[in-house]
């Protein structure tokens, strides 16, 4: 068995009651411990994430079975190193304005004609809208919250004078190996707590890396890493040293926690009786929706278009929470059997990869039994496209996250592109389950000509991260926005889950995110005002360089600096 496949011993009861109890023991101590060493702190995980980061790619790369020369290994990078080195870089910046006794501040404010408060949090430097398609991300605010009242809504830990501390159990994922770490990071700095991480027996194998990454926290008592599955993980949430609890993972998961297993858990839940008397706080995941809508493309919008719906469905294999599962098309427009059947093609001759994550052909199988005619591409467990769905009946595929490379596809009439829109938001919002993210493709010259009514459906859109041209899983990339489901949820209706991470500026009543991205790639991009370099953005699943690119994007982010930026260029421009 190779080093990346062990599998970790279970963790003692009597390890994790020492490791609870140190923890207990040094909670106030964290809390309590000025930002400037916090800060001090992040500076040394950043030495050492740089110290650390190919053994980390090398071991998730064995884990998820890649060829290691693949430029799929760019995704690795991108949603490994490179997303923990960006959340460490703007936690940097928020505590040192932390540590002037200022609250972190968005670079723009606005209001809506609503009154709802708009802040700009991204880009933040010329590197940013270079490296990233002049993409800019915007944190939309619960009601109440006014540009006078901001401040008070922001870092509402570090407005306590005298914080007993708290242990959090955090329940890793085994999907994207920086979810685990972004979790103690949050956990760390946003909510000023330590923290018991539970690594997914999927990827285990990265536990002895962060505990080198994140030494100086085990080694002070404001962290410990425990192994093991479920009857682990069950016997830390009962434990009386874990104060509260963060989980990533399915629905199923989080009920058996809060209700209990199995049947007598579901009679719980519909008595409104939970079992677990702690607060969980979680991210979910669901059915994205990835809504075109019509407009004026010509031939290359549909291929770099096609590309990217690919993307949103195939990155990972379809192993994200966020992955797109049901491609939303205008009935009548004349460009959408031309736009499926560039995404069939895409599905049909992209290189094999491995499906790694454990049930997944279960899950293919259990769409097949519900869609015989499916049509399937390859792999051992084939990536399978589902088209016609009918959007008026209770569909498998609309209520079930398959997670996995499996796509849906649904036509919605509109007389009108706005009357078509406003059909996609309310089947989106009444007829798919989750309210994780959900991406909106649009021409510019359509979004002009729409003008209020896009930015009516970006509002009415109850989801927590919403991507405009761009994959909305970019907001898990990036720190400065907020990550998770819609804050409607409750615990009987958990939807995507509750409450968010990452959240590096610290808002306390954030209600979505909403990124826009360029429609077109360099050089296209220029004419029409969009100032980025890359002809194909790094992280699309076509890319040939990513590779390459997004280890040396990664490697800047770790080492801040000019002398990357040539071979990033070079590298992009091939891609």
């Amino acid at each position: 068995m190779t080093a990346a496949m062990r599998v970790s011993p279970s963790s003692s009861t009597a390890e994790m009651d020492q490791a609870l109890s140190i923890l207990q023991a040094h909670k106030r101590e964290w809390a309590r411990l000025p930002v400037a060493e916090k800060h001090d702190l992040l500076l040394t995980l950043r030495a050492n994430l740089a110290r650390y980061a190919s053994r980390w790619v090398e071991l998730t790369v064995e884990g998820n079975e890649l060829d290691p020369d693949s430029a799929w290994v760019g995704e690795v990078w991108a949603v490994g190193p490179w997303a923990f080195a960006l959340g460490i870089n703007s936690l940097l910046s928020s505590t040192a304005v932390l540590a002037k006794g200022q609250a972190p501040r968005p670079s723009k404010l606005w209001t809506r004609p609503n009154g709802q408060l708009v802040g700009q949090v991204y880009p933040v430097d010329i590197y940013d809208r270079l490296l990233i398609n002049d993409l800019r991300v915007e944190i939309w605010m619960q009601p109440g919250v006014t540009e006078e009242n901001l401040a008070n809504h922001t870092a509402a830990f570090y407005k306590q004078s005298d914080p007993p501390g708290e242990v959090c159990l955090v329940l890793g994922a085994g999907n994207v190996n920086s979810i685990p770490a972004l979790d103690l990071l949050h956990q760390f700095y946003v909510l000023g707590r330590v923290v018991a991480l539970k690594m997914n027996p999927i990827n285990d194998y990265l536990g002895p890396v962060l505990e080198d990454i994140f030494q100086p926290f085990i080694e002070a008592g404001y962290l410990r890493l425990l192994y093991g599955g479920g009857k682990v993980g069950a016997q830390l949430v009962d434990h009386g040293d874990v104060d509260l609890v963060h989980m990533t993972g399915s629905v199923q998961t989080y009920e058996t926690i809060v209700f209990g297993p199995g049947a007598e858990g579901q009679a719980r839940k519909e008595r409104l009786e939970p079992v677990c008397p702690k607060t969980v706080s979680c991210e979910l995941g669901g059915v994205g929706p990835i809504i075109v809508v019509p407009g004026p493309w010509d031939d290359r919008d549909l291929q770099f278009q096609a590309e990217n719906i690919a993307t949103i469905k195939l990155h990972n294999s379809g192993f994200n929470c966020v992955s797109g599962q049901v491609l939303v098309l205008p009935e009548t427009w004349e460009r959408s059997e031309q736009l499926l059947e560039a995404v069939r093609y895409l599905m049909r001759e992209l290189p094999p990869r491995p499906a790694y994550y454990p049930g997944s052909a279960e899950r293919q199988q259990a769409v097949l039994q519900q869609y015989p005619d499916a049509e399937q591409f390859g792999d051992s467990v084939p990536r399978t496209l589902v088209t016609g769905l009918d959007p008026e009946k209770d569909q498998y595929l609309f209520r079930e996250e398959v997670f996995g490379p499996v796509l849906g596809q649904v036509s919605l009439p509109g007389a009108t592109p706005s009357e078509y829109l406003q059909n996609a938001v309310r089947f989106a919002n009444e007829k798919l389950q989750g309210t994780l993210g959900v991406t909106l493709i649009i021409h510019p010259t359509t979004a002009r000509k729409m003008g209020l009514v896009l930015e009516t459906a970006v509002a009415d859109l109850r989801y927590g991260t919403i991507g405009i041209n761009v994959w909305n899983g970019g907001a898990f990339l990036l720190p400065q926005a907020v990550w998770g489901g819609y804050p409607d949820a409750n615990v009987y209706n958990i939807q995507s889950g509750h409450g968010f991470v990452h959240n590096s500026l610290m808002f306390d009543k954030a209600e979505k995110t909403v990124l826009r991205g360029s429609f077109y790639p360099f050089p296209r991009a220029w004419r029409h005002g969009d100032f980025h370099i890359a002809p194909k953005p790094a992280w699309f699943v076509t890319n040939k360089t990513a590779n390459t690119t997004l280890e040396r994007v990664a490697r800047l982010t770790m080492d801040p600096g000019p002398k990357y930026l040539p071979g990033i260029f070079a590298s992009a421009l091939r891609g």
